[in-house]
């Protein structure tokens, strides 16, 4: 299982950067191909500077080892070890009338000291963090996801929507990161889903994420805004920096594991503001905004 998914995150990673290469048609993604001293590496690819995107990163990796203590304690487990594989990108547009997204898939096995799995699942999701409110890209971006939800389950795209949505909001600012669109975890074999059910379903909202996110991006990037709309991207991006290193679950995993910071942290800005006590004018755009980010919508 894990061969067949850490193979199948290489070839997405390679679909993904190529299509964005293609969009910005400027900016290139670098590669950093790196090792984690205690088992495993992985494949960083970043794109800075460029007509679309002002930073992103698209990443894979693949690492193993004995569990840190701190994941012992997470997991309720006196010695293990552990595999776990998956790709997480974050894409930050330069224009503030393209969102902002995030997406990961990834895979996690852990084991007895004899080498025995004895636990396995898979999670994942991806979602969209708007700085202007285009109700047709919401409603494009969650109904792509839930195509891809119905095909394997009527009940999967309410739930993991559901999820997405308690999931990444900033509790201390009683508001959404965003808008949403899917969050799943500890997806495990039962007697309805074996691994493999689980496998195509992951690989089916992996494979959606293009579909959601491109037209939206190719909608949207040509658009005019000004330095007033650019300030708010980047104060409203000072909230998304806050949920990252507060919140973030695969942020706190990385650090506890001895992750590589650059590839852990590549989901931040390159600018930000944090503005004292701001509060948007009434009745404008950026109102509708928070007032869509306070209350979870339903987009599909």
């Amino acid at each position: 299982m894990k061969d067949k998914f850490y193979q199948y995150i290489q070839d997405l990673q390679n679909a993904i950067t190529a299509k964005l290469e293609a969009i910005d048609d400027k900016a290139k993604f670098k590669e950093d191909l790196w090792n984690r001293q205690e088992g495993g590496g992985g494949r960083t690819r970043v794109i800075e500077n460029g007509n679309v995107f002002e930073k992103g990163g698209v990443n894979i990796s693949a690492v193993h080892g004995e569990l840190p203590a701190t994941m012992r304690k997470h997991f309720g487990v006196n010695n293990a070890n552990f595999y776990a594989c998956g790709l997480s990108l974050v894409l930050h547009p330069k224009n503030p009338m393209v969102p902002t997204v995030h997406a990961n898939w990834r895979y996690f096995e852990m084991y007895d000291k004899a080498g025995n799995i004895v636990d396995s699942w898979f999670g994942g999701g991806q979602d969209l963090t708007p700085y202007y409110l285009f109700e047709d890209d919401a409603k494009h971006f969650h109904e792509t996801c839930k195509t891809a939800c119905d095909k394997h389950n009527a009940e999967f795209y309410s739930k993991y929507k559901a999820r997405c949505d308690e999931y990444f909001y900033n509790i201390h600012r009683n508001e959404g990161r965003g808008i949403g669109g899917l969050f799943f975890d500890y997806c495990k074999a039962t007697h309805k889903m074996t691994m493999i059910n689980w496998l195509d379903f992951v690989t089916e909202v992996g494979n959606s994420f293009l579909e959601a996110y491109v037209p939206i991006v190719e909608k949207r990037k040509n658009l005019p805004y000004s330095e007033e709309q650019r300030n708010w991207q980047e104060i409203r991006r000072g909230r998304y920096v806050e949920f990252n290193l507060v919140h973030d679950k695969g942020t706190l995993f990385g650090l506890k594991t001895n992750g590589r910071i650059e590839s852990i942290l590549m989901s931040l800005p390159p600018r930000v503001q944090w503005v004292y006590n701001y509060h948007p004018e009434t009745g404008s755009e950026e109102e509708k905004l928070l007032k869509v980010l306070t209350t979870p919508k339903s987009w599909a």
